[in-house]
């Protein structure tokens, strides 16, 4: 318990204060124990600047015990703790966000009590026991898979400080069992997951925590929190593995490796080269300032002092986050549990944001954050190469207009009330090898009446876009976004056979063929016309994030967006486009794509891209369809479903196949070649009188439906 302890102490310790600061906290502290830059009357969600107070506290403890301060074992210091303290205790302020009470004061009254509470009068220490109180394993904002590890964490440091062992062994325990993988009720039940009973008054998991496709749920929405609430979640594990190291209260091998499986697969996977937040995974905390900076190489670095277990990926992510390094292997993942897909390759990284029955599009604006995101679940996909192509961009962002997404474009924006909306289609999926992947989104809004079909197709070097059936009743444009970041650097389009740099500001551009900006290249395969803004855009945090220390103040960013307009109430609009990430104007102009990759189908029915060069064929089939792949190809599917195809020269290597609807028991293909395999989860046989192959394949059931399948003939 004493090593343990002294950990906990010496991390706490780690946050250094200037002599300054202390001065002033010092200074301007009332005789009351109150600072007056602090409105004590509000303890709204959104206000709540009691939180300073009590950090306050914990900086002048922290400069009361650091040797090198002026202010070290200060009299004067404390003093001001005690004052201060005093004034806490006899008001007990009470947060309208649960959140402060049981997590964000809890946690500040309990550090302080570990480092100066041994000092302090008796009936301050025994004051501060019901403040640290709120923080216990039966509190209502102790949900399985949310917050009950970082609240059990609180708890077990209060016990440290009273010295309560046996206790203290219970909330270790308690830590310890929340590293596990839980079902998603969404999956099986789709609508009927909100039948179960929720909110805080729920102890089972209800489908929170870490999922079996390694993303994260925290509430049961079906929202991926991977980058938000389970980033806290595997820090707060990892602290407690790193204080228990070495001792008796160690945490077993298997909880350690479920910890490192979901880091790698799951946030590595999330983020930009492992290294930048992905924004299409990011909720309301896009509306806080630095939401997107890159990781630090702490969280790898405390895995590997715990466990050899994958140590040379965690080498790598170290190496990535502590350099402009590239990752050395390529992925295609599809977090089938939050419709969520993610691309990497050595030099860009892209994904894609979906919803469907079994899933929410966005997270609720809690606490007035977020309060434009309306769109940003419909089908985002966002583009990197550098990692900071959005950085910090929200305050003036066009909500709108988000990359990948098709919006009808209304005067104005809904009420934050209905940002978050349940999916009504279930065909939303992808097929993935986990090194290529077409991804599919049966698309529909609504509160729009608006309809679409939308697909994308990866490859190495680029990777392209669909949509068909676009439709409204609404009397309103319709557009598609391509993208919409920060403008660096001159936009360079080729229109009507002409190479010209686009002049600052909005205007549209006939038969265009591409357009290339910031590394980027966005190409169609027939002329079309697109739209393009590059120009100078004002805004503030406080127009996304109502937070009382949210600034108002009016900030100006240069901002590059393309997008597609598909008239005022269209019937059936449709679009098509390539992104080539990662090249030069002179690798653009020189690149002809249409000889290795092409458009197969765009119909309502079936949407298909093949490439010649790496003998990939990607379908998707929205129901039972037929479509030639290559001129002595042919595949037809008894079911909807995905697809994918490699063939080497004419001879069939592999297939993929997945169940975006989660229905199925089985796949049946034909193909006009031959072929007689059996397989554990297969069947292929030749019917020569039909001159095809029917392959029949068993599909996952259960947390695994809609997971693709790969077969190696």
């Amino acid at each position: 318990m004493d090593i343990i302890k002294k950990r906990v102490v010496t991390e706490i310790m780690k946050t250094s204060v200037a002599d300054a600061h202390i001065e002033e906290i010092i200074t301007t502290l009332s005789e009351d124990g109150t600072w007056p830059d602090i409105d004590y009357k509000d303890v709204s969600r959104e206000g709540f600047q009691h939180r300073v107070h009590a950090d306050n506290m914990l900086d002048l403890a922290r400069a009361y015990k650091t040797r090198s301060s002026k202010f070290h074992k200060s009299k004067k210091v404390k003093r001001a703790i005690e004052r201060a303290l005093q004034h806490w205790i006899a008001n007990d302020y009470i947060c309208d966000n649960w959140w402060y009470n049981q997590i964000g004061i809890p946690n500040t009254m309990v550090a302080l009590m570990l480092l100066i509470g041994e000092e302090l009068p008796q009936n301050l220490v025994n004051g501060t026991q019901p403040i640290i109180g709120r923080a216990h394993i039966n509190a209502q904002g102790a949900r399985p898979g949310g917050d009950r590890i970082k609240i059990a964490g609180i708890e077990a440091k209060n016990m440290l400080f009273l010295g309560n062992k046996v206790h203290f062994g219970k909330i270790i325990s308690v830590i310890e069992g929340e590293i596990k993988k839980v079902e998603w009720i969404g999956m099986r039940y789709g609508y009927g997951y909100r039948d179960g009973e929720g909110g805080f008054e729920n102890r089972t998991e209800g489908g929170r925590g870490i999922q079996y496709d390694n993303s994260f749920h925290h509430r049961n929405d079906g929202v991926n929190n991977t980058l938000s609430y389970g980033l806290g979640y595997a820090n707060a594990f990892i602290e407690w593995a790193i204080y228990t190291a070495a001792t008796p209260y160690f945490f077993s091998n298997e909880k350690i490796e479920i910890l490192i499986d979901y880091f790698l697969d799951g946030i590595c996977k999330t983020a930009i080269y492992g290294k930048f937040p992905d924004p299409g995974a990011k909720n309301r905390s896009i509306s806080r300032p630095g939401t997107l900076r890159p990781y630090s190489s702490k969280m790898p670095e405390q895995l590997l002092a715990l466990s050899d277990y994958r140590s040379e990926e965690l080498h790598e992510i170290v190496a990535i986050r502590n350099t402009a390094g590239r990752p050395t292997s390529s992925h295609a993942t599809f977090y089938r549990h939050t419709e969520h897909f993610s691309f990497q390759r050595p030099d860009f990284f892209t994904s894609v944001r979906m919803h469907s029955t079994r899933t929410h599009n966005m997270e609720y604006p809690y606490n007035s954050e977020g309060l434009l995101n309306h769109h940003r679940g419909d089908g985002a996909n966002h583009i990197s190469v550098s990692g900071d192509e959005y950085y910090d961009i929200w305050p003036v962002y066009d909500y709108q207009k988000i990359p990948g997404t098709t919006s009808v474009q209304k005067p104005e924006m809904p009420s934050p009330e209905s940002v978050r909306v349940l999916g009504v289609t279930d065909f939303v999926g992808a097929v993935t090898d986990d090194k290529y992947a077409a991804v599919a989104f049966d698309f529909k809004r609504q509160a729009d009446t608006l309809a679409a079909r939308k697909s994308w197709f990866f490859f190495d070097k680029a990777y392209v876009c669909l949509g068909v059936g676009i439709a409204t009743d609404w009397e309103m444009p319709v557009f598609t976004t391509i993208n919409q970041a920060l403008l660096r650097g001159p936009v360079t389009v080729k229109s009507e056979n002409s190479v010209l740099k686009a002049e600052k500001g909005q205007t549209s551009f006939k038969d265009v063929d591409w357009v290339f900006h910031d590394g980027v290249g966005y190409l169609f395969p027939s002329p079309t016309t697109v739209y393009l803004k590059n120009k100078k855009e004002t805004g503030s945090w406080w127009r996304i994030n109502k937070q009382a220390h949210s600034s108002k103040e009016k900030i100006a960013l240069d901002v590059f967006a393309l997008w597609l307009d598909h008239g005022v109430q269209p019937k059936n609009g449709t679009y098509e486009y390539m992104v080539v990430p990662a090249t030069s104007l002179e690798r653009l102009g020189q690149r002809n794509d249409n000889n290795t990759i092409s458009i197969l189908a765009n119909t309502p029915y079936i949407q298909a891209v093949g490439n010649t060069k790496l003998g990939i064929y990607q379908t998707v089939f929205y129901k039972a369809g037929k479509i030639d792949l290559t001129d002595n190809l042919t595949l037809t599917s008894d079911t909807p479903g995905m697809v994918m195809i490699e063939l080497q020269g004419d001879r069939l290597e592999a297939v993929s196949v997945a169940d975006p609807n989660r229905e199925l028991g089985k796949m049946h293909l034909f193909v006009n070649t031959p072929l007689d395999k059996i397989g554990d989860n297969y069947r292929a046989q030749w019917n020569k009188d039909e001159k095809h192959t029917e392959i029949r394949i068993v599909l996952p059931q259960g947390m695994d439906a809609g997971k693709s399948v790969t077969l190696r003939f």
